[in-house]
């Protein structure tokens, strides 16, 4: 998803000059984020709003880039705070010396936030504690640039634009620009507003035991509307599971990731209903929005929690599948698109993205795929049926893409000259690398894509065969040959063994990286069991396995960067694939040590896990390192808790087939473990693991439960 325009690398010397102040990208590892989807809040850790990212959001505008307090004369110290859930924060600060008479605090500002969907809660209580009256001038000082989020992104600033007096019925400041408009309201009414500075003044007077407070209240939206609007209250597309285990941490990383994907959660507009179609958000702040790839992978880790999801992805994406050749937007028939933004997205001269953008090799295998294991899972045959004909057409473009170059790969270039260069899950300008550092040029054929192409054909096949549509045996054949060619292009060797190449470069030569794409080819069928060990020997090697999570590039290789986006960093949801692959492929013991480095990071990320973290192994560092620029909840990585729990329970499903297979592969390490609310085929599933090793299950009717 990396939108950001990254420096050229090469192995020749070059001349680094100093950045002119302005054009970097703001840092968030220390940032606090609320968010109930399209709307989110950015502040510091002492609550304060007013530098780098900071700010009130709604549907990629920034309603707020300001809003500070202050109390005249006394300085705020900070003595805690932090999220509580997704959509919530407190802060409290001491009022220095204010009606001290001991070295105790007497004074003291709680600062109270709540985030809804385009609308902003911010409440401040005063308590005074201490034994003497006390006066003072509290001040909020407010303001906004109404930036465009890929404007706060690249680092640029914008001025500030002019507050004006709110309307007759409400104390306050409006701020308005082109189509969007946010207001702040004050309640009560401040004793001095002064509208050019955005200041909000209250004189307070405290006697002994006494507490005061105001609340000022943010609204924000555009004129024709949000683009994806916030789903309808009470309407989660899921179960919501409770785990107990010996493990907090794997419980309250679950817990935490819940809460944060509960207000992740978009509509589309089109669906037209009365429960609109609802998918995830990619993640905040960055990507707010639809993104194929994500929202697929991301409701393919939520199977095991139902499948409306997975549904309303799937139709939301079907909606918008490409039905023309359009090179401007990369849209080609059949195609599952990249990304949808309000306006075209616009980062320096080099990066200019169309509002929808097709830029994108994997989402359209991966929309296949979702839809046969949601099958599985238990979607209706309706609604499996009704989408059928857009499997068809992702089908057809796996085949003619495959075609275009002739040796049968799906590969990708840009024909832009300004959109994505890289256009596998790892986007950035400089993450498909050789071994020595060099970068591949395109066209590309990524080893994760051609396993995602031969899973779909086999699943294609399958959803074909199930509901008595022509072309099964076809499709079959077709991964077939696809895996025969893999096997005979991508795999090299290096002085520990063979191993598949990254991808296959623009002259059809192996670019020989040894990165965690191994991972996304484990259980996908595409391996044979010889195959399948060596890339399992390969993840639990010391240049991957950084004791946190998967590398996505060897620490052994040139150009490891734990600082780079994609040649270094370790990003959950990776490492979650990777993990679920190993299990299928019969490595628990690798997969229990991946997630045990997972259960690691959360626990250190306060159970939060962000989009990605630094590569430093654990020998380094005991605990992980943030990646600054981070997206701080993000979707994949919040579904890397329901995968893990799902691999370790080895809990299979096929509803068309009345089974559930249950095999405990490393859940014994988070035993005793009892798992509640889990949902197959519309109906409830929960799981008892004892401390012996034995499993008590409770499954929905008609369902066989299949155990070791």
């Amino acid at each position: 998803m990396d939108s950001t325009v990254k420096p050229q690398d090469t192995n020749d010397s070059v001349t680094v000059t100093a950045p002119s102040s302005g054009g970097l990208q703001p840092f968030l590892h220390d940032a606090v984020v609320t968010l109930h989807a399209p709307s989110l809040v950015i502040s510091r850790a002492d609550g304060q709003i007013g530098e780098g990212a900071d700010g009130v959001y709604h549907g990629d505008r920034r309603a707020l880039s300001q809003l500070t307090v202050a109390v005249e004369g006394i300085p705020l110290a900070p003595v805690g705070g932090g999220l509580r859930g997704a959509d919530r924060a407190e802060f409290r600060s001491i009022l220095r010396g204010l009606g001290e008479v001991t070295p105790d605090p007497a004074v003291a500002l709680h600062r109270r936030r709540s985030t809804a969907a385009g609308r902003f809660e911010e409440c401040f209580d005063v308590t005074n504690a201490g034994g003497e009256h006390v006066r003072f001038r509290l001040t909020v000082t407010a303001g906004t640039d109404l930036a465009a989020m890929d404007q706060v992104k690249s680092g640029h600033s914008r001025e500030q634009v002019p507050a004006e007096a709110a309307d007759a019925d409400a104390v306050g400041l409006s701020w308005t620009g082109d189509d969007f408009t946010a207001h702040l309201v004050t309640e009560p009414a401040p004793d001095t507003l002064d509208v050019p500075a955005g200041r909000f003044s209250y004189d307070v007077e405290l006697a002994p035991g006494a507490s005061w407070s105001v609340t000022l209240t943010c609204t924000a939206g555009y004129a024709d509307g949000d683009q994806f609007p916030a789903p309808p209250a009470g309407q989660v597309p899921w179960s919501t599971p409770v785990l107990r285990s010996a493990d907090r941490g794997l419980d309250r990383w679950l817990e935490q990731s819940l809460a944060d994907l509960e207000r992740l959660r978009l509509t589309d507009p089109q669906s037209g209903e009365a429960r609109p179609d609802q998918f995830l958000a990619a993640g905040a702040p960055w990507f707010l929005t639809l993104f194929g790839r994500d929202a697929l992978l991301a409701a393919r880790m939520m199977l095991p929690l139902g499948t409306d999801l997975a549904a309303g992805t799937l139709r939301t994406l079907a909606r918008r599948q490409g039905a023309v050749t359009d090179p401007a937007t990369e849209e080609q028939p059949g195609k599952i698109l990249h990304e949808v933004r309000r306006d075209t997205l616009k980062f320096a001269d080099r990066l200019s993205l169309p509002s929808v953008y097709y830029g994108t090799v994997d989402a359209t295998p991966l929309w296949i795929t979702l839809l046969h294991d949601a099958w599985r899972w238990g979607l209706d045959p309706a609604e499996v049926e009704q989408l059928l004909p857009h499997a068809e057409a992702a089908l057809a473009w796996l085949r003619d893409q495959a075609d275009v170059g002739g040796d049968g790969f799906l590969k990708y270039i840009d024909q832009t000259g300004h959109g994505l260069s890289n256009q596998g899950w790892k986007d950035s300008e400089d993450s498909i690398r050789y071994r020595d550092g060099r970068r591949a040029h395109a066209p590309i054929a990524l080893c994760e894509v051609q396993a995602y192409a031969y899973e779909a054909a086999r699943g294609g096949a399958a959803l074909l065969r199930a509901f008595g549509r022509h072309g099964a045996d076809e499709w079959e054949e077709w991964a077939e040959r696809l895996a025969t060619r893999f096997r005979a292009r991508f795999w090299v060797e290096d002085e520990r063994g063979a191993y598949p190449a990254v991808a296959l470069d623009g002259d059809g030569k192996p670019v020989d990286s040894v990165t965690s794409g191994f991972g996304h080819l484990l259980g996908t069928g595409l391996l044979n069991a010889e195959e399948s060990a060596l890339l399992a020997a390969r993840i639990a090697g010391p240049g991957l396995d950084a004791g946190h999570g998967l590398r996505t590039y060897s620490s052994e290789a040139v150009g490891y960067n734990p600082y780079g986006y994609h040649v270094g960093s370790i990003w959950p949801h990776d490492t979650a694939i990777a993990v679920d692959g190993l299990v299928k492929a019969g490595f628990p013991d690798t997969a229990a040590s991946l997630s045990a480095g997972l259960l690691t990071a959360s626990a250190a990320f306060d159970a939060r896990l962000p989009e990605l973290f630094a590569g430093h192994g654990a020998e380094e560092n005991p605990y992980p390192v943030a990646y600054p620029a981070s997206c701080r909840p993000q979707a994949w990585a919040a579904t890397s808790s329901v995968q893990v729990l799902r691999s370790a329970l080895g809990l299979e499903a096929d509803v068309p087939g009345g089974t559930i297979t249950l095999s405990p592969t490393f859940a014994g390490a988070y035993g005793p473990l009892t798992v509640t609310g889990l949902q197959v085929g519309g109906g409830r599933l929960d799981v008892k693991l004892a401390a012996d090793g034995s499993v008590e299950v409770v499954a929905p009717e008609g369902l066989t439960v299949i155990t070791p």
